[in-house]
């Protein structure tokens, strides 16, 4: 379930959070694109039979989250609670995107 899923939930705050700055209309369209592809892209990987095709869906939510930190630093945003959601995500996000082979 999503509500139980700590990765799918740090994707909406970052979401929410970057939903709320003040930046270039350019870039804020951008961001929110990026964000919500995070948020989305996790939560289809955890619907994801098989280990390769959910840590596909996860790669490319932590290449959207590597977008949306692009865009931050750009703009000079030095939200911290926003840069540790997005710090944590992302350690999580490599980590679901590498797995562990099987023996």
């Amino acid at each position: 379930m999503l509500k139980n899923f700590r990765a799918f939930q740090i994707a909406k705050e970052i979401h929410w959070r970057c939903a709320d700055l003040k930046i270039a209309p350019f870039l804020r369209d951008q961001l929110m694109r990026a964000s919500s592809s995070v948020a989305l892209n996790t939560a289809e990987g955890s619907g994801k039979r098989t280990s390769p095709d959910q840590a596909r869906f996860y790669g490319i939510a932590l290449g959207s989250l590597r977008e949306c930190q692009a865009i931050l630093e750009l703009e000079r945003i030095n939200d911290s609670k926003l840069i540790g959601f997005i710090d944590e995500l992302g350690a999580i996000l490599y980590t679901l995107s590498h797995p562990f082979p099987k023996n």
